[in-house]
């Protein structure tokens, strides 16, 4: 059963930070890319980082180039978002997501239940 857990969400202020992580399991972690998105209330969801699976090559959406930083470690079989100098515009559910390439335009893709992080003061 392929499962992807989030934890470390919560409500901080401005200028704080946290640490998102993604436990998965249930199938092979390392042959996946993982990405986070996020979606706030009335938006789409985007994605906000992502890391290859060969290599770890990592890709940011510009606004939290800089701040976030995305990592992974294949023998524990998560994925990491740390989040610095937090904003009210980064509040959103973050959503973990694997991917795999099954080929051309095609994909294996599994998503978490998502974890709420609020930036108020």
């Amino acid at each position: 059963q392929v499962q992807l857990v989030e934890s470390g969400g919560g409500l901080v202020q401005p200028g704080e930070s946290l640490r998102l992580s993604c436990a998965a399991s249930g199938f092979t972690f390392s042959n996946y890319a993982m990405n986070w998105y996020r979606q706030a209330p009335g938006k789409e969801r985007e994605l906000v980082a992502a890391i290859t699976a060969i290599g770890g090559n990592t890709n940011y959406t510009d606004s939290v180039k800089g701040r976030f930083t995305i990592s992974r470690d294949n023998a524990k079989n998560t994925v990491y978002l740390q989040m610095n100098s937090l904003k009210p515009e980064d509040t959103a559910v973050y959503y973990c997501n694997a991917k795999q390439s099954l080929g051309v335009r095609t994909w294996r893709s599994y998503w978490g239940q998502g974890t709420q992080v609020t930036v108020s003061s």
